[in-house]
């Protein structure tokens, strides 16, 4: 059998790549790494990995490959060229989009695709969990594409955690939208009542803690209420990456025909947060953008 190649080795790509390694050693197949030549791959080289350094050499060796990048153009910068993916293959081959992006993205650039080469085919599996469920196995894993790809590649999915076919292509990066708007939704009503609170003379901490015993608790609550609390904006997950997110879920919302009551609002929101400067940092950093917005009166 052939490799399974793995491109992204960022805070979640690693931990993802690591449940990979494991799983597929037992089946006597390798895992390919994308080396940036920056020290990401270094420790799973030495648990067993291939680092090579181009996605022509990934190609090469495999016949499925796992990709968790920012976004789309980045893809696409490593699809080209005698270097690049496409001039790397040699047997059919499923790049598993495991990034948020937008669900016409996906679609189209599997058409792009289609038009190009018939040993490359595209499902798209985003994942939601965040870091600690990266790290753990347990995220969420949000599949679309056609049966017999999704059936192909469900079993490596499974190493990272749970794995849902949700529809044709396309359908996991709609689910991660709508994933993303509620998850905005939440980091948004929180950081703002923990503006309110206090303001009004509440010990933050005392109070997020209480809520998690009631209707306002949730995963996104338990993980970052000690940030919230402490005004710790150290990055889990950027900030600026809920731009693209939630656009993505507005365009879809359009292409649904779909009025939307608050995810223009919370859009509107990250993307003046970033223009602000603060984008780098976590997402719970909304918190100081309300802040900021309250001390102006606005």
């Amino acid at each position: 059998m052939a490799d399974i190649g793995f491109i992204g080795l960022g805070v979640m790509g690693r931990p993802m790549a690591g449940h990979v390694l494991d799983g597929v050693a037992s089946e006597g197949r390798g895992l390919v790494l994308l080396d940036s030549g920056r020290g990401n791959a270094d420790a799973l080289i030495e648990r067993g990995a291939t680092g090579v350094s181009t996605a022509r050499a990934v190609a090469e060796a495999c016949d499925l490959i796992l990709v968790m990048l920012p976004d789309l153009p980045q893809l696409r910068g490593l699809l080209d060229g005698p270097d690049g993916l496409v001039a790397g293959l040699r047997r059919p081959t499923v790049l598993v989009i495991c990034s948020t992006v937008s669900p016409d993205g996906v679609r189209e650039l599997d058409a792009e695709l289609a038009a190009r080469t018939d040993l490359l085919r595209l499902v798209d599996a985003p994942v939601s969990g965040g870091e600690i469920g990266a790290v753990a196995g347990t995220m969420s894993i949000m599949v679309g594409g056609p049966r017999g790809l999704v059936d192909q590649v469900m079993p490596v999915l499974s190493l990272m955690g749970t794995p849902v076919h949700l529809g044709p292509l396309g359908a996991g990066q709609v689910a991660k939208a709508c994933n993303q708007l509620i998850c905005a939704a939440q980091l948004v009503a929180i950081a703002e009542a923990a503006v309110v609170a206090e303001r009004a003379g509440l010990d933050v901490g005392r109070l997020l803690t209480l809520l998690q015993g009631g209707y306002a608790a949730s995963t996104i609550l338990a993980d970052k209420a000690t940030r919230f609390a402490e005004k710790d904006y150290r990055v889990s997950g950027a900030a600026k990456f809920m731009v693209k997110d939630l656009a993505a879920y507005r365009a879809e919302a359009d292409r649904t025909t779909t009025r939307t009551v608050i995810a223009d609002r919370l859009h509107e929101a990250f993307s003046d947060l970033t223009a602000l400067g603060m984008g780098d940092q976590d997402t719970s950093v909304v918190q100081a953008y309300i802040s900021g917005l309250a001390g102006q009166g606005r």
